[in-house]
């Protein structure tokens, strides 16, 4: 099975790579959105296709049909959950399909990420973090939509959200690999093509980027994430869940520290200064990392380098659960609020030179004979 997984990742990788030039080649103007229609406010000011995401779907369902194949030649019944993924997931994708083509309302958006959710839990793909139900839906809501906006914002700059994606799909096939499941076969099918999607993809969007992978491509990487995640990320408590553990927040913190992180910072610091969280700005950690003078690929690398450093952590606790106690769980989230104020540091040391930079490039006022005159004839009046 293990030579069919590899396998299958070169062959993804390879359809990727295939489904991605023929869109770019044949449909350049497929998902383009119009700057008349839609001011989307990005870091680069070129208007590229937003086409990266159907080929994550393609690959996506795909891995669902060969699935489907093995499991009934071996007379496997489909698990409940995975119907559940793939109804939510294809969900996310016709949202952010729709979104990219006619620029959604915010509050029909909302709503479409809030019915991904709902399908999820309907088929028992939820968090569990308590005793009272009401909590375990409130939270599994929660970090549906919230995932699918964080992945979202963070589809800012070149190969970023391809890149961070695909290091916690690689992770999450990490923890598949040492757990096991009962449907593994599906799952590992599912995370491996979508990686092979994203590296297939990555050949066109990293920097200078040639396509955005765009809401039809994050909105669906959202939902995957998520639902994934909460299979295999949020089962981890102490037995007697109570009212309310810290235990299950570890390994999510850990994986998805860099979104959390960026969506934090700037949905706190908009709201501080009277915005909306929900519109685009060039407000995001990425960059404030541009303002210090890092370039873009630069960038990919430190935020990857901060991703990576959490997966040895991560696995060494899921391996070692009789060490794993409260005190190690309260240690971890504290590292990822330690190194939240690190990047806030940066944050304000990026914000100070963009600053900086602007006034320097502020023209002089043109000096005419009126304003002179006008100037000489105040000097007077005070006098």
């Amino acid at each position: 099975m293990s030579i069919f997984l590899v396998s299958y990742f070169f062959i993804a990788t390879a359809l990727s790579l295939a489904i991605n030039y023929l869109l770019l080649k044949f449909s350049f103007n497929l998902g383009t959105r119009n700057n008349l229609a839609f001011k989307q406010v990005r870091w680069t000011a070129h208007v590229k296709p937003s086409i990266g995401g159907i080929s994550f779907f393609i690959i996506f369902l795909l891995s669902w049909g060969i699935y489907g194949f093995i499991s009934q030649e071996k007379g496997i019944v489909p698990d409940k959950q995975i119907i559940g993924i793939v109804a939510a997931t294809s969900l996310g994708f016709l949202a952010g399909l729709y979104d990219d083509a006619f620029n959604t309302n915010p509050l029909l958006k909302f709503i479409l990420q809030l019915s991904c959710g709902i399908i999820l839990i309907s088929f028992n793909v939820k968090i569990n973090i308590s005793n009272l139900e009401f909590i375990n839906i409130l939270f599994s809501l929660v970090w549906v939509i919230g995932l699918m906006n964080s992945i979202n914002m963070l589809d800012n700059m070149d190969g970023v959200t391809a890149s961070i994606s695909a290091f916690i799909i690689a992770g999450l096939i990490g923890v598949l690999a040492i757990i096991g499941h009962a449907a593994s076969d599906f799952y590992m099918l599912i995370l491996i093509g979508v990686l092979g999607a994203l590296v297939g993809f990555l050949r066109f969007n990293w920097s200078p980027s040639k396509i955005f992978m765009g809401d039809t491509g994050s909105q669906f990487l959202g939902v995957f994430l998520a639902s994934t995640s909460m299979i295999f990320l949020w089962k981890f408590n102490e037995g007697n869940q109570g009212l309310l553990q810290v235990k299950p927040f570890v390994l999510p913190a850990l994986f998805f520290i860099i979104p959390i992180i960026d969506t934090t910072t700037v949905t706190v610091r908009r709201l501080l200064r009277g915005q909306s969280p929900f519109v685009g700005g060039k407000d995001h950690i990425t960059h404030h990392f541009a303002y210090l003078g890092l370039k873009e690929k630069n960038i990919v690398f430190l935020l990857l380098a901060t991703t990576l450093l959490s997966f040895p952590i991560a696995l060494m606790l899921i391996k070692n659960p009789l060490a794993w106690n409260f005190y190690v769980s309260f240690g971890m989230l504290a590292y990822v609020v330690a190194l939240f104020f690190v990047f806030q540091y940066f944050y304000r040391r990026g914000e100070m030179e963009h600053k900086k930079k602007r006034q320097e490039q502020r023209p002089m006022p043109k000096i005419t004979k009126e304003s002179l005159a006008a100037f000489n004839e105040k000097m007077q009046v005070n006098n």
